[in-house]
Order: structure tokens, then C-alpha cells, then sequence
């Protein structure tokens, strides 16, 4: 078979769990016509982040800690392989060697590019954390290589500007306070959209031209007062979690959930992914914040002692694998759920596959598998796109515009 067929028939291939629950090697998935992302299309948006967004990432890292030569060797040696050789397999005294060799033993010996998109990105990940020593036996067990970023854009004055902006929502009607904040939780950190709030009624249509879908009416619907237990999945830490706890908080304030679990990363991830650790940091920052930021975060910091606030971070979370493969414990963990809000673009591949869909593809099609009730909020920051009306796709498209990479439109998605 020729490399190019052979490449084409792993893009027709996806990942499925074994009697472990957590995943094991590629085969087509039932209905599926779509085709897997590659990386190995020139220009491409998923080509772009393996060669030049990879190579950045392993300087910065570099440069971010005093690294010894052990680290820096291995650093040099993930370069070299991302850029030029082929994908090898973790070493066999790795904890988790067998369960990746298990994913990738279809792509072990190719070059990175040809593996599926999703894959690659999370095998890289899970490499670089083997270059710096965070797995070892040596003094950087568990230094999550991501801090230095997180922390810089935690302590930057823009977050002190948003949290101060706060105070320009506590006596604004519980309903535009709601959409306000479930707006400032889509964008993330597009921070200057996030709490835009200088008179009543500005919020609700702050950056509404450039939802590319808006659910939240349905959202709404699924959070009815009373529910029992809303599951959160977040993405990144810092500037976008604090957002994602402040709407936490007004759920819980307002009895959207009595209870509220957010799933977070088990170890480090995709740069800013967050850990337990970065949920602290950012509860630390509202609660020594003055105002109406202090409040939330007394309000929060007691909700998780009274276990009305629970972090989990199940190793799912971590796995190269789609959500339509996610371990039977887990499956059962949402569809107890009243919804599961899933945050970023990472979860949002994740969700409905990442695949070349027909951008107008029903969402509710693409997450029927899921257990139970679910919504996305996204920042659009990659290829893959669903449940788009054909007449906002047209426009889109003739904007001639980025729009599903650049980071400049977002979507509320739900299905009940």
C-alpha cells in the first residue's frame, strides 16, 4: 500500500475503547462518513500547528524553566522528530506505555503529519511532559512547564480590570446578568467582550454579531431552577476560568444547580488546559479581589466546602479519543447530569468528532450518542464546525475572513 493510500485509509479510521474503558487502536465508527483531520495538507490550519505552533512551544518551554541538559536533549530530540522524523513510542518503564502503545500502534513509524490531527496534538503533549522529566523519579516530577504562561496572564492588569467590572453587575436584573455571564464564559479569553457591562442592557448584545450559533435560549431551558447537578468540563486556565467560575457561581446563586461538578485536567495539557491547581489560583485571585469579585469568590471557596462545588479529574480527560468513546463511569457521570457544558474548542472536537463534517450538519445528530442533556460553548479556533444555519454559513464563507481559526467567532450550542 503507498504512503498517501495508506494515510488516506487512517483518516478514515477513529479510536475505541477497550475492556479498560479508556481507549485502544483506530477503526471506522458506524455512520461516519467524514473524513479525520490530518496535519499533512501544506497551509492547512491543522498542518500550521504542528510546524510552527509545536517548535514555538518546545522554546518557550525551554526557555521558561532552568531546565538541565537531560531536558534540553530531550527537548531538542521532540523537535527533531516533530519536524522531520517519525513518531516513536514512549519508553516501557512509562506508567503508561502500554496504553499508548495501544492507541498508536497504527502510527508509530510515520511521520507526525500523517497521524490524525487530534492524536498528534495529544501524543505531542504527553511527549513533552516525558522531555522535561513532570512523570520521573527526578526534581521536575509534577512541575506543570505550563505555570510561568498561566501565571503571567493571571497576575496581568487585564484581569484586574475585568474582576473590577464586576461591580457594574451586582444590581443588573438576575436575567441580563445571566446572559452577560454566560457570554463572558463563550469568549473566553477574548477578554475585552467579557464583561462589557457599563449600563443596563448593554451585555445581552455585546458581541452577539459574532455568534456564528446561539443556543442559549435552549440552555436556559436545560437549567431549569432546581436541578440537581450540572457538570461542567473546563478548558483553559487562568483569564478564561475565572469567567467560567463567576457563571458557576450565579448558577448556583440562583438555583440553576444545587450542585455542580467541574471536570479539569488531570495533568498538564494543550498549554493552558486546567488542573485542579489552576482552579485554586484562580479562586485565590477573586477572593483577595475587592468588590463584587471577592464575594464570588467567598462564595465559591465555601460551596467547595461544602461540596456544593466539586472538582474531578478523570484520566479521560487526557486521552487522544473522542467523547463518543469516553469510559462507561464517566458516561454514567453525565447522563446523571441535569446538562454537561462543555467549554473551548478542544472539548468541542472532542464532541462531535474530529472530522470534516458539513458545517451545517445537525448538532443534535452529531451528540446523540451523548448520556444526557449537553451544550457547548466555544471560541472558534480550529477546522471543525456543525450545526450552522446554511444562510450564516453562505455569509461567512463570503466574508473571505479566518472565521473557524482565528479566535473571532464563538458559539452557544445545546442539545436537550
Amino acid at each position: 500500500m503507498s504512503g498517501e493510500r495508506e494515510a488516506r485509509t487512517m483518516a478514515e479510521k477513529t479510536l475505541h475503547t477497550t475492556d479498560d474503558g479508556v481507549g485502544s487502536g483506530p477503526r471506522r465508527a458506524p455512520g461516519q462518513s467524514a473524513q479525520v483531520i490530518l496535519s499533512n495538507e501544506p497551509g492547512s490550519f491543522a498542518w500550521s500547528v504542528l510546524a510552527n505552533r509545536h517548535p514555538a512551544l518546545i522554546q518557550q518551554v525551554r526557555d521558561a524553566f532552568p531546565y538541565g541538559p537531560r531536558q534540553h536533549r530531550a527537548l531538542d530530540a521532540l523537535l527533531e522528530q516533530n519536524n522531520n522524523g517519525v513518531i516513536e513510542p514512549l519508553a516501557p518503564s512509562e506508567s503508561d506505555h502500554e496504553q499508548w502503545s495501544a492507541w498508536g500502534r497504527e502510527f508509530f513509524g510515520r511521520s507526525w503529519f500523517d497521524a490524525p490531527f487530534l492524536w498528534a496534538e495529544s501524543y505531542f503533549y504527553r511527549r513533552l511532559l516525558d522531555a522535561i522529566g513532570y512523570f520521573g523519579t527526578g526534581p521536575w516530577r509534577g512541575v506543570d512547564p505550563f505555570a510561568p504562561f498561566k501565571q503571567a496572564e493571571l497576575r496581568g492588569t487585564a484581569v484586574g480590570e475585568e474582576l473590577r467590572a464586576l461591580d457594574a453587575l451586582a444590581d443588573v436584573p438576575a436575567d441580563e446578568r445571566a446572559t452577560a455571564l454566560l457570554r463572558a464564559s463563550v469568549w473566553g479569553n477574548r477578554a475585552d467582550l467579557g464583561f462589557r457591562v457599563t449600563e443596563k442592557g448593554a451585555a445581552p448584545d455585546a458581541a452577539v454579531d459574532d455568534l456564528v450559533a446561539d443556543d442559549s435560549a435552549l440552555l436556559w431551558h436545560l437549567l431549569p431552577a432546581g436541578a440537581a447537578t450540572v457538570a461542567v468540563v473546563a478548558d483553559n486556565a487562568g483569564r478564561e476560568l475565572i469567567p467560567d467560575l463567576i457563571l458557576i457561581d450565579h448558577l448556583l446563586l440562583h438555583r440553576h444547580a444545587e450542585r455542580i461538578v467541574l471536570h479539569v485536567k488531570p495533568y498538564p495539557y494543550y498549554v493552558s488546559d486546567a488542573m485542579t491547581a489552576d482552579v485554586v489560583d484562580c479562586l485565590r485571585r477573586l477572593v483577595e479581589a475587592p468588590g463584587e469579585a471577592g464575594r464570588i469568590g467567598s462564595r465559591l471557596w465555601d460551596a467547595m466546602a461544602t461540596g456544593r462545588l466539586e472538582v474531578r479529574a478523570h484520566p479521560f480527560f487526557c486521552a487522544p479519543l473522542p467523547y463518543e468513546e469516553m469510559p462507561a463511569d464517566l458516561r454514567a457521570e453525565f447522563a446523571s447530569a441535569a446538562v454537561t457544558i462543555l467549554k473551548g474548542d478542544l472539548n468541542y472536537r472532542r464532541l462531535v468528532g474530529d472530522r470534516t463534517w458539513d458545517a451545517t450538519a445537525p448538532f443534535a445528530d452529531r451528540t446523540a450518542y451523548f448520556p444526557g442533556a449537553v451544550a457547548a460553548l466555544r471560541t472558534l479556533k480550529s477546522d471543525v464546525m456543525v450545526g450552522l444555519e446554511q444562510k450564516t454559513l453562505d455569509a461567512l464563507e463570503r466574508s473571505g475572513a479566518a472565521w473557524r481559526t482565528s479566535g473571532t467567532h464563538a458559539l452557544i450550542q445545546a442539545r436537550g
